[in-house]
């Protein structure tokens, strides 16, 4: 395909050095930890069929869970929507792992799978960002066992949830990615057992609430520790609930990521997690404005957006270390917010923002089918408003995948309602499947009301409560006039420098504001924020969001390079300047 031709395999440091025989081994959910883990990455047998195809002979190894597209997966090969993705891996149990029950845990596959044991078929799974998992108790057994998929991934020709995924990638959309992406596991409990927690902090009250379900819930033991010491234990009544005081608390922020820990103990079976006290939402600062929370108080939120990309995992990161850095670089330039950008991370992402003290904006994953590019580009270069109850605007004609999309936007919520740092839900963003927001706004605010939500990200406004919410590229950047929500900059930017050696596209290149040098790129860039930025916060501007953290493959509009090997601007220059990017 065309669209492939004149691509470089770049692979981060991290790819470079990663432990074939172990790829990310750490416990893939960090909110709700136990000790029985048995990690089933690594390498599998695969095969890549038309539909019509009958499974004889795999065609070679995979290393899971890097989707085939991808160069760590060592494919390199499209899965086309005529295809069907055949997985099989063997593996031991031994002997003293398996308890009363045991799961089979995937922590993503995109898009639909059927999951067979042992020969037996143990369910279908349909949405390719969300963590699953079967009780696989009666086929499972002591000593080699097999596990095996079909996977079906229609990528962008259907209406279901995919963000930037296009098969004829290029421009600001991406390399399509499909089948296994996330860690898969198994865990095994006894016979009384803990299956979920959540919990909602109260700042203002000086405590903090929990919910479990579990198999005896006034039998569960749940205690909350400040460091080494507890500070409280009690029993839930038989709803799950119970209620902690925290005494003095210690709040949690970008400059003080404290965080708490909670053990839930019933019987054998423990599980630990954590939570920070804080709160989030809308304020009124001393001249009336609107500005974002941050624990009863105005916090301005100047952030990146983050993609979540990787030229050798591209939805995958090849290592826990990758993770780490993304964040902790751009927390040790001085940003304290990134924005998810229409992709859910695995959990171990949102746990690293949690404890090192970087905010999270989350969108929602984008689908629908193609909108009107010309209608839409309008739209967006004129900051236009439209009527999204017009489902053809944003590509929503499909009442299946309208559907769809509530079944994933409370999938999302119930998935991150616990993570600390996560302070804005964005539904929508620039129309893109974008469909009665107004009600998207109020079935997120039913669900959550913790947090802000950001109901359409970059144009199409409807009017939601929140926020108003700008994309702006290509003209001056100016505050709306008589607007009485909060106002957020929620894109912009997106200067951009090819840096030879670290790029993704030989030939074609994307960004809004090209330069040839760094000195060039970095003086812009100061001069954005001195003469654009800066002056506008006391006026009323209350976050933004910088385009982007690293070049995206054509995309050259990063900080840093798609191989994470060069920051493009001074990091001295960044710091200096992010010290004024305040309240």
């Amino acid at each position: 395909m065309k669209n492939y031709k004149n691509l470089e395999k770049l692979f981060t440091k991290f790819g470079e050095t990663i432990d074939k025989r172990n790829p990310l081994p750490e416990y893939p959910r960090p909110q709700f930890e136990r000790d029985s883990f048995l990690n089933l990455n690594g390498y599998w047998d695969y095969a890549i069929l038309k539909k019509h195809e009958t499974l004889g002979e795999y065609q070679g190894k995979i290393l899971v869970p890097f989707s085939p597209e991808c160069p760590l997966s060592e494919v390199n090969r499209l899965v086309m929507p005529n295809d069907i993705l055949y997985y099989k891996h063997d593996f031991e149990v031994k002997k003293g792992f398996l308890q009363a029950k045991t799961f089979l845990h995937f922590g993503a596959v995109d898009y639909k799978c059927n999951v067979y044991l042992n020969g037996k078929h143990l369910g279908e799974h349909k949405g390719g960002y969300f963590p699953f998992n079967f009780d696989v108790t009666d086929a499972i057994k002591e000593g080699i066992n097999t596990i095996s998929l079909d996977v079906f991934d229609p990528s962008d020709k259907s209406y279901q949830a995919r963000g930037k995924q296009k098969i004829k990638r290029g421009g600001i959309f991406y390399t399509p990615q499909s089948g296994i992406w996330q860690t898969v596991w198994l865990e095994s409990v006894p016979e009384e057992y803990i299956s979920s927690l959540k919990i909602t902090p109260n700042i203002d009250l000086s405590e903090v609430s929990i919910n479990i379900d579990s198999t005896n819930n006034t039998g569960c033991l749940v205690s909350v520790f400040e460091n080494d010491t507890n500070i409280s234990s009690v029993y839930p009544d038989a709803d799950g609930n119970c209620t902690i005081k925290i005494k003095d608390p210690i709040l949690w922020s970008p400059e003080n990521p404290f965080l708490y820990t909670i053990i839930l103990e019933l019987g054998t079976d423990k599980v630990k997690s954590y939570f920070g006290m804080r709160n989030f939402g809308i304020i009124e600062d001393e001249k009336g404005i609107k500005r974002l929370m941050l624990n009863n108080k105005p916090y301005f939120h100047n952030g990146l957006l983050d993609q979540g990309y990787w030229p050798d995992g591209l939805y995958t990161p090849p290592s826990e270390e990758a993770i780490i850095y993304d964040i902790k670089s751009m927390k040790d330039l001085g940003f304290n917010m990134l924005r998810k950008h229409i992709k859910i991370e695995p959990l171990r992402w949102y746990y690293h923002c949690d404890r090192l003290g970087m905010l999270v904006w989350q969108d929602f994953i984008n689908g629908g089918r193609d909108a009107n590019k010309l209608l839409n580009g309008a739209l967006g270069l004129f900051n236009l408003a439209g009527d999204d109850t017009n489902y053809r605007i944003g590509g929503r004609q499909d009442e299946e995948g309208r559907e769809e999309y509530y079944v994933d936007a409370k999938r999302t919520i119930d998935l991150l309602y616990n993570v600390v740092s996560l302070s804005v839900w964005v539904p929508f963003n620039e129309s893109w499947g974008q469909f009665d927001a107004l009600k998207a706004y109020d079935f997120v605010k039913e669900i959550d009301k913790t947090r802000a939500i950001d109901h359409a990200s970059g144009w199409l406004d409807q009017g939601g409560n929140d926020f108003k919410s700008m994309h702006i590229y290509f003209v001056p950047i100016k505050l709306p006039k008589n607007e009485s929500r909060c106002t957020i900059l929620s894109e912009f930017g997106g200067y951009s420098l090819k840096v030879e050696g670290h790029v993704f596209n030989k030939v074609k290149a994307f960004g809004y504001r090209k330069f040839s040098s760094s000195q060039d790129l970095e003086a812009a860039y100061i001069k954005l924020y001195n003469e654009s930025i800066i002056p506008l916060i006391p006026e009323g501007l209350s976050a933004t969001v910088y385009t982007q953290v690293t070049d995206v493959e054509d995309e050259i509009n990063g900080l840093l390079t798609y191989d994470r090997k060069v920051l493009k601007i001074n990091a001295i220059s960044l710091i200096e300047l992010n010290k004024k990017v305040r309240l």
